[in-house]
């Protein structure tokens, strides 16, 4: 087994990989860009090393840097967690190179299952059921051509996309030139490509993955299904394990055909196949994540096993600790993601500042979390801060705990997807196990939940507040602490308040940006007569795109942004000609 492991990632996943080593004995190494600076896991780390720069292209997506700082730590291996270089084979390569050991499959399985495009070509020559789909689209003409033959809805996918971006959903071909565009843009933005093909929409379809695990040793094994339905923007909020409902010889093909896929590609590591299941009868392959999975505690919760622990076995050569008929099902465990963003505004990302924290706790109740009181969380990340996850005898008595454990759960000073959680353990179609992709836009309205309520986030009394200083030799990371007593002033805000919303209301003649992101789509000019309700420019926020709509009809006076930059909440976009 290893002695040192670096964590090529961040946020609540490292954290989760950080206690995974530790209860192994293993030492671990952080890389943190600087507005990571406090985040949980560089203190949890036995070692922390900053990435100098400012951009994802210089900090964690920085491949010499980090096989660098793996280096001069003493590490011998890396684990990438899921996002950034997760699956990326230049790193897998570089890693190799190196003589690090790289989490994960190789850097050929990487590619194969990195396009969508190979991955649907190997899965069907596997003999894997995949859905009706096109080849690579060179333009929108085209992507028409295929429209026609295939016929709308379709769905429009980056190759290399996942977690939902570079997806676009086409009802009809007004839309197609547009959906083309933007799934073109993520796909270059978030994954360095902007191959698009297309997928005949499946309806009703039900989001079903299969957690396989492969080792060097020939072994391949599954551990369940997950059941990932409930989403917003094609991303997750809710994974569970069983699939509710799923009838046993519809589990049956999905299982088989997971395993199947894994030994044709001769799979080692941790991975995950997924599936789309169509009016609960037919299985259609959608692509394979090659990495851990965000999800992954809830098939940990019902089997008992520790998928990274695994993980850390595999890529040091040993087997797979288990085989398959040891493997055995209990209960009923459900993972809500716990996000920083306002469900009453279309689950718009809202960065900020974090209060208090009271995590539930009790039997069967779990949560991975990055946050600690007075945390300043970073808007260049994904809006995701913990997970809570529990588990129950079975599917109701899972949903009760769930339902306890939200109401204690306690996270001040930012606006969170809790009261959405909330919510949708009462209601009845979820409630009773029947929904499929489209649940939110069938059975969700923000009218729904109550207005978020003032939160204070700080302390009425006298209290003690950590100081840190900082010291950093040779890029690795030092700090001491020094306590002191404040009595503090008391102020009350809402969640979300504060610099970031600055400037959003009040001239009509003004168009503020709402949030801090990049501009990535600016749709008016200067003298350009507007209409009211259309999208004037898109903003990228916490790996969302976000669409601001005019409020009002008139003449653009001045246009103050052009695509690619940087705005803050409150930030002047543009101005109307005063009437």
């Amino acid at each position: 087994m290893f002695q040192k492991v670096l964590i090529a990632n961040r946020g609540e996943i490292a954290v989760r990989i950080i206690r995974a080593c530790h209860s192994l004995g293993i030492q671990t190494v952080m890389i943190y860009a600087e507005d990571d600076r406090q985040g949980l896991a560089v203190q949890l780390a036995d070692e922390a090393y900053l990435l100098p720069g400012s951009t994802l292209a210089e900090t964690y997506l920085n491949i010499s840097a980090i096989v660098e700082i793996a280096q001069r730590s003493g590490a011998e291996a890396v684990h990438p967690g899921y996002g950034f270089l997760s699956e990326n084979p230049l790193f897998v390569e570089a890693c190799e190179n190196a003589g690090l050991r790289f989490m994960g499959p190789d850097a050929e399985v990487m590619r194969k299952m990195g396009s969508k495009v190979e991955a649907r070509k190997h899965m069907q020559a596997a003999g894997v059921p995949v859905t009706p789909g096109s080849p690579p689209l060179s333009s929108a003409s085209e992507a028409e051509t295929w429209a026609q033959k295939i016929g709308y809805p379709v769905l429009l996918k980056a190759s290399a996309g996942g977690g939902g971006r570079g997806m676009k959903k086409v009802k009809e071909a007004a839309e197609l030139a547009d959906a083309f565009a933007a799934a073109r843009r993520e796909g270059e933005t978030y994954f360095g490509d902007g191959t698009i093909y297309m997928e005949k929409f499946v309806e009703k379809p039900r989001h079903v993955e299969v957690q396989i695990l492969g080792d060097s040793h020939g072994n391949v094994i599954h551990l369940g299904e997950r059941d990932c339905s409930v989403q917003r923007r094609n991303q997750k909020l809710v994974e569970e394990s069983p699939a509710p409902h799923l009838p046993a010889e519809v589990r049956e093909v999905l299982l088989t055909a997971a395993v199947k896929g894994a030994k044709a590609l001769n799979y080692t590591g941790a991975g995950t196949f997924e599936f789309v299941v169509q009016n609960n009868r037919d299985v259609y392959f959608m692509e394979v994540n090659t990495r851990l999975q965000v999800e992954h505690p809830v098939t940990e919760m019902v089997t008992g096993r520790d998928l990274v622990r695994e993980q850390l076995r595999i890529a040091a050569g040993l087997p797979i600790s288990f085989a398959q008929e040891a493997v055995t099902f209990r209960g009923s465990a459900i993972e809500c993601r716990i996000t920083i963003e306002d469900a009453h505004q279309n689950f718009r990302p809202v960065p900020g500042k974090v209060g208090n924290v009271k995590e539930p706790c009790g039997p069967w109740v779990r949560v991975d979390s990055m946050l600690q009181p007075h945390y300043e969380i970073p808007g260049a990340y994904d809006s995701l801060v913990a997970k809570l996850i529990v588990w129950g005898s079975d599917r109701e008595e899972a949903i009760a705990r769930l339902r306890q454990a939200l109401k204690e759960y306690t996270i001040e000073g930012v606006t969170t997807l809790l009261p959405f959680f909330q919510w949708i353990t009462t209601e009845p179609h979820f409630v009773a196990g029947h929904f499929d992709t489209h649940y939110l836009e069938n059975y969700f309205s923000a009218d729904l939940l109550e207005a978020p309520a003032p939160t204070s986030t700080d302390e009425e009394t006298t209290q003690s507040v950590r100081d840190v200083m900082e010291m950093e030799v040779n890029g690795k990371r030092f700090e001491v602490a020094v306590y002191r007593e404040v009595a503090p002033t008391q102020k009350t805000r809402r969640p979300g308040q504060g610099k970031k919303e600055k400037g959003t209301g009040g001239n009509p003649n003004e168009i503020r940006s709402p949030m801090a992101g990049t501009l990535v789509k600016v749709n008016v000019s200067e003298a350009q007569s507007i209409e009211k309700g259309v999208i004037a420019f898109v903003i990228e926020s916490m790996k969302m795109e976000n669409d601001i709509l005019t409020a009002r009809e008139g003449t653009a006076a001045k246009v103050m942004v052009t695509p690619g930059q940087k705005v803050q909440a409150g930030d002047l976009l543009m101005t109307f000609a005063e009437n």
